[in-house]
């Protein structure tokens, strides 16, 4: 049995800072999990019933629902910024530590690219980013 501990791209941790520039938001059509407990705070948040928020805001996806979107695929609780900033879904509070971002070097220097938070503001360490990624549902 090893003692040897992985090493991962980002073992010495990673620079992230939202900077508010809505490109996790509007860049591309995509699913935004919320599972019960997110719909009650943000429900509450808006001031509205579970069914309305339910109704005007999101759609069924697998056991749960997801936010909708205009048609420019933007997140509908998008307006030069998040309106629920506050109560966002987990998912969207994991950005940009998503697996599908966190698999190797490659795909985070692209997002890096798209995301002007990335590489500034405080550092995650390489538990944070783990421990963020095992709660992740992207």
């Amino acid at each position: 049995m090893s003692d040897r501990k992985i090493k991962y791209f980002f073992s010495s941790g990673i620079r992230f800072e939202c900077r508010n520039c809505g490109f996790c938001c509007t860049d591309s059509s995509g699913t935004i999990y919320v599972d019960s407990d997110e719909i009650k705070k943000i429900a509450k948040y808006l001031k509205i019933s579970e069914d309305k928020f339910k109704e005007e805001y999101l759609f069924p996806f697998r056991d749960s629902f997801s936010i909708k979107e205009k048609e420019n695929y933007e997140c509908i609780f998008y307006d030069n910024g998040c309106s629920i900033y506050t109560v966002r879904p987990n998912q969207c509070r994991t950005y940009p530590f998503w697996i599908k971002n966190m698999r190797n070097k490659d795909a985070w220097e692209s997002e890096k690219k798209q995301c002007p938070g990335i590489g500034s503001g405080r550092l995650y360490t390489e538990e944070e980013i783990l421990d963020i990624l095992e709660k992740s549902k992207i």
